[in-house]
Formats: C-alpha cells, sequence, structure tokens
C-alpha cells in the first residue's frame, strides 16, 4: 500500500469512529483525525488511537497452529486447513450436521457474518450456529420487534440527540464505553435539554447527568411501570397519538397501574420524589428520547423491561416524531449487522426469519440451493455453547472468546475443553484459541476491505489501508478453501464486494433492505443508512429516521405490550446477601483479548478489581486495594477492592475484560430471558470475603 492516508473506521466499538491510517516508514500505522465522519467528528477514545497497536506481529498471530502431543505448534496453510475439514467432515459422518457448530462475533463484517451463515447452512447443513451479538442487544431487539415491527439500534441518527428535550439513559456508561459519544449529550445539556441517568452506580456518564437515579440491579422493569404509572395518575398520557398511532393501550395501562409508586420505590430502592420528577422532566418538553444499554437489557426479564421503556415513550407520543423516540446503544462493532445477514440462529440475510417459507425461497433463489435443504432455527448462543461436548462435537468459531465473555464461563471452558474437534478463526491467540485444536491467523480491520453497520443503522465502508504479512489470510478465503474441501466448489468468493453484491440481492425486500447501497455510494456518501431499497439516490437516500409515517407493522401501528415486574432469576439470601453486576472500563474492550496486548491500555486498565461500598468494606474489614473474593454459586473471583460512595451498599461491581482467579463471568447468571434467549449477565446473588494473607 502506498504512504498516503486512507479514510476508514475504528475496530472497536458501535460507533464505529471514523479514523485516517497512515503507514510509516517504520512498518508501524499512524493515525489521524478524520473530522468529516459526523459520529465522532475527530475524537478517538485510547482503544481506537492505540488500535494499530494489534497489528504488530509483536502481538499478532503469524502462522497457523495445530495441535500436536497437546501442544500448538506452526502448520502450513494446507495442513491446518485440511485438519479442519477433516475434523468437520468426521463429526458429520459420525453424528450428523447438527453436531457441527459454529460460533460468530459481533466484530465480523457484513460479509463475514453472511459468508459465515451460509456456510452453516450451505456447507456443513447445520442449525446450530449463533454469535457473541446474542449477549449485546437481543432484548432490545426483540423489544423493538414487538412494538414497531422492526429492531434497528437507534431509529433516528445520533446528531438528533442534542435537539432533543430530555433524554433518559438507562443502564448505559457510554462516558467509557464509547467516549466520543458523549458530546452529543453534552450539547444536549447545553442547549437546555435534561439528561437522566438509571444506574446503581455513579459511573462518570451518571457525573454528567442533570438527574441520576439508582435502582437496584435487577428493578428496572419496575422503574419504568412506576414511571408509567404516574404518567396516567398525571394526565400526561398523549390521548391522540395513543389512539391514532397504537395499539394494545388499555392492556399496559392496566399493568402499569399496579406498579404504585410506593411499590415501585421497595422494589428499586429510588425515592418517590425522584420518579415524579423524572417524570416532569420527561413530559415537559416537547420532545424526548429513552436509550437502553446492557444494563436493563442483560437480564432474565430483558425483553419485558425493553418493552417497558418503549411503553413509557408511546404513551407520551415520543416516538416517529422529530428529536424523540427509543433506541437502543448498540454496543459491538457491527453488533448490528452481525445479526441483520444471518449469523444468528434464528435469522436470514435481510433480516429475515429462517421459519418464513417465503424468507428461505427468496435467499435459497440467490443461494442456489432447494429451500427444503436450508435446517431450521438452532440453538442460542448459550445454549449452543452449553452442548458443546454432548450434542455438538465439532465447532468453528471466529471473531469470539466465550472462555472469558461467556456466563457462567468455568462451565463453558470446561464444555469447548470436551470437544472432539475446535477451530478458531482469530488476529490473536486468544484463551479460547489456546483450546483449539487448529487455529488459523485472519486479517483484520486495517488490512482488509469491508462493511460494518453501526448503532445508527448507518452501512459504512472500512477500507484497507495495509498489506498483511505474508502467511495471513482473510475469513472469506478460509470459508472458500473449507467449502472447497467439503464438496461446495462456488458460491464463497474471497473478493469482498462480490460478497456484499450477493448480500444486496438477498437483502432485497427484507426489513433490513441493502440492496440499494454499493461500495460506490458507501464511499461517496459516508455511510448509508438502511433500509435503502434502490440504486437511485434522489428515490431513495436511505432512512436515517424509521417510523415517521408509519410504524412496521401490518396496520402502521406500534404495539403496546403488556408487562409486570417480576423477580431476577437469583434474589439475594443470606448466603449470598448481596447482587453483583458487571460492566466495562474505558481502556478495556469486551473480553480485552486484543486491548489486553496494547501497553498503553494495561497501563491504564491493568487488571480486574471490585467495586464495593465503604459500609460493605468495613464489614468485611478490607481496605482500598486489599484481596477481596466475590463467590457466587457457579464460582468464586478475586480482585483488589476499589471502595467507592458511587455505588449502592447492597452491590457489588465488577469489570469482565479478564481471564484467570479475576474473571467475573466465572460468576454470572446464565438463567436466560425467554424470548431474547439473553443471558443474565446484569445481576446474580454474591458474597463478598475477604482474603487473608
Amino acid at each position: 500500500m502506498q504512504n498516503t492516508a486512507t479514510p476508514t473506521h475504528c475496530p472497536y466499538c458501535a460507533l464505529q469512529c471514523g479514523m485516517n491510517l497512515t503507514p510509516a516508514p517504520d512498518g508501524t500505522v499512524e493515525v489521524s483525525e478524520r473530522a468529516d465522519f459526523p459520529v465522532n467528528r475527530g475524537a478517538l477514545c485510547g482503544k481506537g488511537r492505540t488500535a494499530p497497536a494489534v497489528l504488530s506481529s509483536r502481538v499478532r498471530l503469524t502462522s497457523p497452529l495445530v495441535r500436536s502431543g497437546g501442544t500448538l505448534v506452526p502448520a502450513t496453510w494446507d495442513e491446518a486447513l485440511d485438519r479442519i475439514a477433516e475434523g468437520l467432515s468426521r463429526t458429520r459422518t459420525e453424528h450428523g450436521p447438527d453436531a457441527c457448530g459454529v460460533f460468530g462475533g459481533g466484530g465480523l463484517t457484513n460479509e463475514k457474518a453472511y459468508t459465515l451463515g451460509k456456510f452453516a447452512r450451505v456447507v456443513l447443513g447445520t442449525s446450530q450456529i449463533d454469535y457473541n451479538g446474542r449477549f449485546c442487544m437481543s432484548s432490545a431487539a426483540a423489544g423493538g420487534m414487538k412494538a414497531f415491527g422492526l429492531d434497528r439500534g437507534l431509529p433516528f441518527p445520533l446528531e438528533d440527540i442534542p435537539k432533543s428535550g430530555c433524554v433518559i439513559l438507562v443502564g448505559s456508561n457510554l462516558a467509557e464505553t464509547m467516549p466520543p459519544s458523549l458530546r452529543f449529550f453534552t450539547e444536549l445539556r447545553e442547549n437546555g435539554g435534561t439528561l437522566i441517568v438509571i444506574d446503581p452506580r455513579r459511573t462518570k456518564t451518571a457525573e454528567q447527568a442533570d438527574l441520576h437515579l439508582m435502582p437496584r440491579p435487577g428493578t428496572d422493569l419496575a422503574l419504568a411501570l412506576g414511571l408509567l404509572h404516574l404518567v396516567v395518575a398525571e394526565g400526561l398520557v398523549d390521548e391522540e397519538y395513543v389512539r391514532e398511532r397504537t395499539a394494545g393501550w388499555e392492556d399496559a395501562r392496566a399493568a402499569a397501574m399496579a406498579h404504585w409508586p410506593e411499590y415501585v420505590e421497595r422494589i428499586t430502592g429510588v425515592p418517590v420524589p425522584q420518579l415524579r420528577e423524572t417524570v416532569r422532566l420527561f413530559c415537559e418538553p416537547e420532545s424526548a428520547m429513552v436509550l437502553t444499554a446492557r444494563g436493563p437489557e442483560q437480564q432474565s426479564k430483558g425483553t419485558d423491561t425493553v418493552s417497558a421503556w418503549i411503553n413509557l415513550c408511546l404513551a407520551t407520543g415520543r416516538a416517529g416524531r422529530p428529536f424523540s423516540g427509543y433506541g437502543c446503544l448498540t454496543g459491538q462493532g457491527n453488533g448490528q449487522g452481525g445479526r441483520e445477514h444471518g449469523q444468528k440462529a434464528d435469522q436470514l440475510p435481510g433480516y429475515r426469519k429462517l421459519d418464513d417459507p417465503a424468507a428461505r425461497a427468496h435467499v435459497a433463489e440467490v443461494w442456489g440451493v432447494d429451500p427444503d435443504s436450508l435446517p431450521g432455527p438452532g440453538r442460542s448462543a448459550y445454549e449452543l455453547l452449553d452442548a458443546l461436548g454432548t450434542d455438538i462435537k465439532s465447532l468453528l468459531l471466529m471473531g469470539s472468546n466465550p472462555v472469558v465473555s461467556a456466563p457462567h464461563a468455568a462451565h463453558i471452558e470446561e464444555r469447548i475443553k470436551s470437544l472432539d474437534f475446535l477451530a478458531v478463526c482469530d488476529v490473536v491467540l486468544s484463551e479460547t484459541a489456546a483450546l483449539a485444536d487448529v487455529v488459523l491467523p485472519v486479517t483484520q480491520w486495517a488490512e482488509e476491505t469491508g462493511t460494518t453497520t453501526n448503532l445508527e443503522g448507518r452501512v459504512l465502508l472500512r477500507r484497507q489501508a495495509i498489506t498483511p504479512p505474508d502467511g495471513i489470510r482473510s475469513d472469506l478465503e478460509v470459508m472458500h478453501e473449507l467449502a472447497d474441501r467439503l464438496g461446495v466448489e462456488k458460491g464463497f468468493p474471497t473478493d469482498p464486494e462480490d460478497v456484499f453484491e450477493e448480500l444486496r440481492r438477498a437483502s432485497a425486500g427484507g426489513p433490513a433492505d441493502y440492496s440499494g447501497i454499493t461500495y460506490r455510494r458507501l464511499a461517496e456518501e459516508n455511510g448509508v443508512f438502511w433500509p435503502c431499497p434502490t440504486e437511485d439516490t434522489v428515490v431513495h437516500p436511505g432512512t436515517p429516521r424509521l417510523f415517521q409515517d408509519r410504524f412496521a407493522t401490518p396496520d402502521g401501528r406500534a404495539r403496546f405490550v403488556p408487562v409486570s415486574h417480576r423477580a431476577i432469576a437469583e434474589e439475594p439470601d443470606e448466603e449470598y446477601p448481596v447482587l453483583l453486576t458487571t460492566g466495562r472500563v474505558v481502556a478495556q474492550y469486551q473480553s480485552g483479548a486484543q486491548t489486553r496486548r496494547v501497553d498503553e491500555l494495561n497501563a491504564a486498565a491493568p487488571g480486574p478489581f471490585v467495586e464495593l461500598h465503604p459500609r460493605l468494606a468495613e464489614r468485611l474489614g478490607a481496605a482500598e486495594g486489599d484481596p477481596v473474593a466475590v463467590v457466587s454459586r457457579r464460582g468464586r473471583a478475586v480482585a483488589p477492592a476499589r471502595i467507592t460512595l458511587g455505588i449502592r451498599p447492597d452491590t457489588v461491581f465488577m469489570p469482565f475484560h479478564w481471564y484467570g482467579e479475576g474473571r467475573a463471568n466465572t460468576l454470572t447468571n446464565p438463567a436466560l430471558d425467554p424470548t431474547s434467549r439473553m443471558p443474565e449477565f446484569k445481576a446474580c446473588a454474591v458474597r463478598v470475603e475477604a482474603v487473608k494473607s
């Protein structure tokens, strides 16, 4: 590649911040500001600034590895690919196609996610495919589908946020998880709008708020219902909007009225005056928004919780109107696109449902296969991982590290170890890759071209900026070679634009219609919002704002969903009297597989910790920095104490980026939401113990 700046996007979170990359004479890559991209306007967090560090051969994998005598040793590509094909083929022959599992990642490009879903269903013939995005925003997706008939993280661009009158931010610490986005909320307040943050911790985001509510973890559903009760009781329902643009109000209203303020205060710990103030601030301005993140969504009742917050928006006329609405702050880089195009257990490209005969027929025609040959829906992410070694004998894994990121992680680690065969494609030797029979080193963001879809539903073009090292291949090349070895010689191109052209056809007419989006348009227009059914920019420039005229339901009306409070799956008791909640810190990302290999980021966040209130610390006899043990019914984790008044006395917090004795997900509860199949990462019962030296 020439030593000129290439405009592209960050490999990390769902903002997909714009940046310029320039190869330096010494072989490193320089990151510079790209002010023309509206999401970050040139601003980058520490992860984005240091992202090229993972391109170094000192950090990344440079050769295929195969297991020999219990050890991973370098191998040729042919040897490694043959080994994978043999392992998958043997499993299919001995146990059937559904004994082969496929597990993807929310960081894969749209082209990779699309091809991985096609590979699973056409080459392997397995229904057993899902991805770690199931752990990201699946509850919000399910809630959005129920209410609006369509799921897109934000139904409006981020630039609408500063123009709103009030934003309720539920369970998001975006000052640490996606720092460049904080400017939109700062501008909101500068414009006279109000920011309300709901979080059991006084995070850096909560410090920016006009009002901070600190509910007990796992009670967001009751909180939303209590607010809706007050809206009704105080005569603040937008009756005309409810009559003209919604359905199902009476049942939702009746459910909410069972949650009177004092009852909600007992459940959540949020004082009634704060509940009333929240309703006043939300209902006074002409426009308002509710934005949720993992806090309310990663619960065994996450879908109902999202529905309750959507009900609040609908009752007050805050959806499908300018600078108003419900939105979800997607976490992973391509968490949105990753599930739209077939990586999820129940979906086909274009956000089509796998059990819809018309959807199967359309996609099968694009793929050149019989619709009846496509398997049906498979297991969700945790259920798939839990079945490893029993029903699922072999696993192909791309871009995920479940040994760190999955709930009940020690159990999942044992399930992975029990497999007959494991193949991993990754950039680095993650903790999961270290358990594999074959590891393939693949290209990463700056070394390849492809598209991602950010949290706004804006499809973006990541451009190749540098040439990958010798001996590195792309995931698309891997799937092409494996398909060929497994008897499917055609249908798996290696050029990402060729894949995207097929994806356009497969998505045409679906809810997530990309058929009018091309690489040329993406380059010229700085991204295009889906749905976009035609290339003619005059006829259809893309859809930055959804639901302005109608919702994506058969009659165009949004649906209220009646929901009621229920307890989390595992409430505290005498043996486990404290609640654990988990999350991220600014200098690390997800399982830390990449960021933990960057010196600057490790210096800022070198390891796990347990955040606890001074009263709890005093009972334990623990001082700042002392090791403490957090114990749940699933295991024990040990990390230094971080004592702060910024957390509830009945709650402890642990970040989940690390492996080893401080692995937070050793503790978390895999109880699943009945609709979204989201595990309950955000609340489980634990006890905290001082660790004697």
